[in-house]
């Protein structure tokens, strides 16, 4: 779920996954393998604040508009 909500913010605003990682100081590929692996909350947080949402946002599951 988490990491379905980080590509839906990236589609809506416009933002590639790489460009998420180097803003977030993350190496290459690190979101992508959230698809199968748990991050720590500290780089959650990361995300969160690079596109001004909460926690809870980016794991809340998303409902289809």
């Amino acid at each position: 779920m988490l990491y379905e909500n980080i590509v839906t913010l990236c589609k809506e605003r416009n933002v590639s996954i790489a460009r998420l990682e180097r803003e977030c100081k993350f190496g290459n590929a690190t979101v992508r393998g959230w698809a199968v692996s748990s991050p720590s909350i500290a780089n959650v947080q990361k995300v969160a604040d690079f596109f001004g949402v909460t926690v809870n946002d980016l794991l809340a599951e998303r409902t289809e508009k």
